[in-house]
Protein backbone atom coordinates (compact mmCIF):
# COMPACT_ATOMS: atom_id res chain seq x y z
CA UNK A 1 0.00 0.00 0.00
CA UNK A 2 2.93 2.52 0.47
CA UNK A 3 4.57 2.03 -2.53
CA UNK A 4 0.74 2.70 -4.24
CA UNK A 5 0.49 5.89 -2.16
CA UNK A 6 4.25 6.86 -2.93
CA UNK A 7 4.17 5.88 -6.68
CA UNK A 8 0.96 7.57 -7.59
CA UNK A 9 2.06 11.34 -7.65
CA UNK A 10 5.25 10.80 -9.33
CA UNK A 11 2.54 8.61 -11.83
CA UNK A 12 0.58 11.82 -11.93
CA UNK A 13 3.18 14.32 -12.22
CA UNK A 14 4.68 12.54 -15.25
CA UNK A 15 1.76 12.42 -17.18
CA UNK A 16 0.91 16.05 -16.74
CA UNK A 17 4.30 16.79 -17.69
CA UNK A 18 3.67 14.81 -21.10
CA UNK A 19 0.41 16.68 -21.71
CA UNK A 20 1.87 20.25 -21.55
CA UNK A 21 5.36 19.21 -23.49
CA UNK A 22 4.24 17.07 -25.69
CA UNK A 23 2.14 19.76 -28.59
CA UNK A 24 4.32 19.67 -31.46
CA UNK A 25 4.86 17.65 -34.25
CA UNK A 26 7.07 14.94 -33.23
CA UNK A 27 9.13 18.01 -31.65
CA UNK A 28 9.15 18.77 -27.69
CA UNK A 29 9.20 21.98 -26.15
CA UNK A 30 12.59 21.99 -24.07
CA UNK A 31 11.45 24.63 -21.50
CA UNK A 32 9.54 24.97 -18.40
CA UNK A 33 5.64 26.56 -18.83
CA UNK A 34 7.27 29.52 -16.32
CA UNK A 35 11.00 30.18 -18.47
CA UNK A 36 8.46 29.97 -22.01
CA UNK A 37 6.58 32.76 -20.30
CA UNK A 38 9.59 34.76 -19.33
CA UNK A 39 11.16 34.53 -22.23
CA UNK A 40 8.10 35.53 -24.20
CA UNK A 41 7.65 39.05 -22.01
CA UNK A 42 8.57 41.34 -24.48
CA UNK A 43 5.72 40.13 -26.44
CA UNK A 44 3.22 41.15 -23.76
CA UNK A 45 1.85 44.48 -24.76
CA UNK A 46 0.85 42.22 -28.65
CA UNK A 47 -1.34 39.85 -26.44
CA UNK A 48 -3.02 41.97 -24.22
CA UNK A 49 -6.82 41.68 -24.62
CA UNK A 50 -7.77 44.48 -27.30
CA UNK A 51 -4.45 45.23 -27.86
CA UNK A 52 -3.68 47.31 -31.35
CA UNK A 53 0.25 47.26 -30.84
CA UNK A 54 2.10 44.85 -33.45
CA UNK A 55 4.64 42.96 -32.13
CA UNK A 56 8.40 44.32 -31.53
CA UNK A 57 11.04 42.89 -33.21
CA UNK A 58 12.63 41.95 -29.96
CA UNK A 59 8.88 40.03 -29.37
CA UNK A 60 9.29 38.31 -33.21
CA UNK A 61 12.78 37.22 -32.01
CA UNK A 62 11.74 35.74 -28.36
CA UNK A 63 9.12 34.00 -30.35
CA UNK A 64 11.34 32.34 -32.89
CA UNK A 65 13.87 31.36 -29.99
CA UNK A 66 11.32 29.90 -27.82
CA UNK A 67 10.01 27.71 -30.92
CA UNK A 68 6.70 26.62 -31.82
CA UNK A 69 5.75 23.80 -29.32
CA UNK A 70 6.54 25.82 -26.39
CA UNK A 71 3.93 28.99 -27.73
CA UNK A 72 1.58 25.81 -27.84
CA UNK A 73 1.99 24.65 -24.57
CA UNK A 74 1.97 28.62 -23.60
CA UNK A 75 -1.68 29.04 -25.36
CA UNK A 76 -2.93 25.00 -24.41
CA UNK A 77 -1.86 25.76 -21.31
CA UNK A 78 -3.58 27.11 -17.70
CA UNK A 79 -4.88 30.47 -18.21
CA UNK A 80 -2.50 33.73 -17.71
CA UNK A 81 -3.63 36.87 -16.25
CA UNK A 82 -3.83 39.48 -19.25
CA UNK A 83 -3.11 37.67 -22.08
CA UNK A 84 -5.93 37.06 -25.30
CA UNK A 85 -4.54 33.57 -26.45
CA UNK A 86 -6.36 34.56 -30.33
CA UNK A 87 -3.55 37.13 -30.25
CA UNK A 88 -1.02 34.82 -28.81
CA UNK A 89 -1.88 32.50 -31.89
CA UNK A 90 -1.43 34.77 -34.34
CA UNK A 91 1.76 36.37 -33.13
CA UNK A 92 4.06 33.70 -35.87
CA UNK A 93 1.96 35.28 -38.69
CA UNK A 94 2.23 39.03 -37.29
CA UNK A 95 6.57 38.24 -36.96
CA UNK A 96 6.22 36.54 -40.19
CA UNK A 97 7.67 33.10 -38.88
CA UNK A 98 6.71 29.77 -40.25
CA UNK A 99 5.07 27.87 -37.59
CA UNK A 100 2.58 25.19 -37.79
CA UNK A 101 -0.59 26.44 -36.05
CA UNK A 102 -1.56 25.33 -32.43
CA UNK A 103 -4.92 24.36 -32.06
CA UNK A 104 -6.65 25.77 -29.29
Amino acid sequence: MRLITMTLPVLVVMLVLTGLVDQGEGTMCASTFFSSIVQLIPCRAAVVPFSPIPPSETCCNALKALGQPCLCVLVNGPPISGVDRTMAVQLPEKCTVNFEPCTL
